[in-house]
């Protein structure tokens, strides 16, 4: 059960990497969008896994490799820009948000254009909870 001080900071987290990650494909990649779909941060506010969202999906394997080799730098930036709301910045750990992928496959599914999976289940991904 998350507290209301993990979700509040969860929230700033969620706000300001958006910005910050923006920003930076702004500068190196023109026409990819990065969105910040959602934050989980650990009950000891230590750790925090940041889920993102790629537009386009083919470029999110290198999107999410150059996030990962910058994490010091993003949480430097990170910390600079909360130090007022945070005392100290959680480590930050980045993973890719396939939600929409799991989503659009199943819409696929419903409008026929895929085997349906209600009939045949096992054409479905198996997900793991989170």
């Amino acid at each position: 059960m998350e507290t209301n001080r993990q979700k509040k900071i969860a929230g700033v987290l969620q706000k300001d990497l958006a910005e910050v990650l923006q920003n930076a494909a702004r500068d190196g990649m023109k026409g990819v969008i990065i969105s910040v779909t959602k934050v989980q941060v650990t009950s000891d506010l230590g750790q925090a896994k940041v889920y993102i969202s790629v537009f386009p999906q083919l470029k999110r394997e290198i999107i999410l490799k150059g996030v990962q080799e910058n994490t010091s730098s993003i949480r430097y930036e990170m910390a600079k820009r909360t130090r007022d709301q945070l005392r100290r910045m959680p480590e930050l750990s980045f993973f890719i948000d396939d939600s929409l992928d799991y989503i659009e496959d199943i819409d696929n599914a419903l409008q026929g254009k895929k085997d349906n999976p209600i009939k045949n289940p096992d054409i479905l991904d198996k997900r793991q909870k989170r």
